[in-house]
């Protein structure tokens, strides 16, 4: 309510001082062209360009100050400058099970690209040592990790986009209750707009009572400002640095299929035990430190070598599989470093034979459609599954937007009719593959936290890929037919991607 009185109120000073006073209307037609002539210089996607050029163009008198109240008013220098400082005092921390980058290269000299650009660059360093288990369902994953937080000694950090009551948040409450009460640091980080509907008013409190630490990200404040974008959309898990999980599940009973929403949900997230686990904890304490002014000590939380096994290809336990190079990797808008889908372009630029992916939403901009459709022109096996069953009907209506373009150039599109098709999934020519958060879509490429975990030359792309043709079957394949459209169609679907950046 109060948002809505603060956009009232915009339009009501616009209509008495913009229309009826002729120096206000110039006035405000010409900062609207100022600020045209910023957003075509500013270091920003096309899309959003776009976008705001046109919003401009069809509200000349409005378009303009909505933007400066959206961005320049929101100022988010502060975030940026703690994130930047979280993520200096940690980099070190990052080297403590060692480098791996020279050793990758030698052996695998075709991952060269890849591992440099998310070491050398975003700061992700490559890590042996680790051996991983993929789940192609909520369920297995669910279970696997009640098993694994059993085992916890020193701590257990959890970050979730969503966090809704249920059996799965009833399950993982009773062992962290019972840890917290042993004396392990526990930890649990939510994004507030994420969890706005789903967790009752008093849950950070009832935690506190139970000596459960919490920090909620970007608390939603009734104040018009691009920051409310930034969203946590990371799902993290670490149990004493030495496991961790990402994927696509929240915390929510309808993730591990304990209730049904829009069918089946088909989702996948990946294990890693070893080296690699550190750096999906260090991600985790990056952003747990900017709610709070008593900054951590990184390295404190690092299981020493000492403590740990060493994997090695025999004696792998029943579960897993063999370990290989692992390369997890953070992504954050603030940086305007698009790392999430610097890692989908190179996967697509650099294969030979397929490129399997999984996305609930197909909602990119054209260096991604660009890619897709350059693979499958020179050959390439390109397949994306995308949900039949939608959670949102006008993303729904953009997505399907693409499809004809992308089919038309030789890409081969599914819609999983068994339910909501919620994983993120690439793996190409059984060598690489990668399991995260990161949708194709604007706000997960370009207005999220994300996180995912790269994998080179280990049996796990083969699992990641055997889930892929395993969903074919209760899939639909998209034929340029389906994607036949009327007049009004046309319209719609063409009005809405100018809006795609939006959503």
């Amino acid at each position: 309510m109060v948002l809505l009185a603060q956009i009232a109120l915009f339009f009501f000073l616009i209509a008495g001082t913009g229309i009826l006073l002729e120096y206000s209307y110039r006035i405000l037609m010409v900062l609207s062209v100022i600020v045209s002539i910023i957003i075509i210089n500013k270091h920003e996607k096309a899309g959003y360009k776009l976008t705001w050029i046109f919003l401009i163009l069809l509200f000349p008198l409005f378009g303009g100050i909505l933007y400066i109240v959206l961005n320049i008013w929101s100022n988010p220098k502060k975030l940026r400058m703690a994130l930047f400082k979280n993520i200096h005092d940690s980099r070190e921390a990052f080297y403590l099970p060692g480098n791996r980058l020279d050793e990758l290269v030698q052996t695998y000299p075709e991952y060269k690209t890849h591992a440099h650009y998310l070491q050398e660059c975003a700061g992700f360093p490559v890590y042996g040592n680790t051996r991983q288990e993929y789940f192609p369902s909520g369920e297995s994953y669910y279970y696997r990790v009640l098993e694994e937080m059993e085992k916890a000694q020193k701590y257990i950090f959890l970050e979730f986009f969503i966090i809704k009551e249920g059996l799965m948040l009833n399950s993982i409450m009773t062992i962290l209750e019972r840890k917290a009460a042993a004396g392990l640091d526990i930890r649990i980080m939510y994004d507030d707009m994420g969890c706005f509907f789903t967790l009752p008013s008093n849950f950070q409190k009832t935690l506190k009572l139970k000596g459960i630490k919490t920090f909620v990200f970007n608390k939603f404040r009734p104040i018009v400002s691009s920051l409310q974008n930034n969203r946590d959309h990371r799902k993290i898990i670490s149990v004493d640095g030495k496991v961790a999980f990402t994927g696509g599940l929240n915390i929510g009973d309808e993730y591990i299929n304990a209730v049904e929403r829009f069918g089946h949900w088909k989702d996948s997230a990946i294990m890693i035990e070893g080296d690699a686990a550190w750096s999906l904890t260090l991600i985790f304490l990056q952003m747990w430190n900017l709610g709070f002014k008593e900054k951590d000590n990184y390295a404190q939380f690092y299981p020493h070598r000492d403590n740990l096994i060493e994997y090695t290809a025999e004696g792998v336990a029943e579960g897993y599989e063999e370990w290989g190079y692992v390369q997890p990797y953070g992504d954050t808008p603030i940086d305007k470093e698009n790392v999430g889908e610097h890692v989908y372009i190179q996967i697509i630029n650099q294969a030979k034979k397929y490129v399997y992916i999984n996305t609930p939403y197909l909602v990119c901009d054209d260096n991604l459609l660009s890619a897709l459709t350059l693979a499958a022109k020179s050959g390439v096996d390109v397949r994306i599954i995308t949900p039949h069953r939608w959670d949102k009907w006008i993303v729904a209506i953009t997505s399907r937007s693409y499809y004809r373009r992308l089919i038309q150039a030789g890409v081969k599109v599914y819609e999983y009719t068994s339910g909501f098709n919620h994983g993120k999934t690439f793996v190409a020519d059984d060598n690489i593959a990668t399991v995260g958060t990161t949708n194709l879509d604007f706000r997960s490429l370009y207005l999220h936290f994300e996180c995912g975990v790269l994998i080179y030359s280990s049996k796990t792309i083969a699992a990641v890929k055997e889930d892929f043709l395993g969903t074919l079957p209760a899939s639909q394949l998209i034929t340029l037919k389906d994607c036949s459209r009327n007049a009004v169609q046309r319209v719609i679907q063409d009005a809405l991607r100018v809006f795609a950046p939006l959503m």
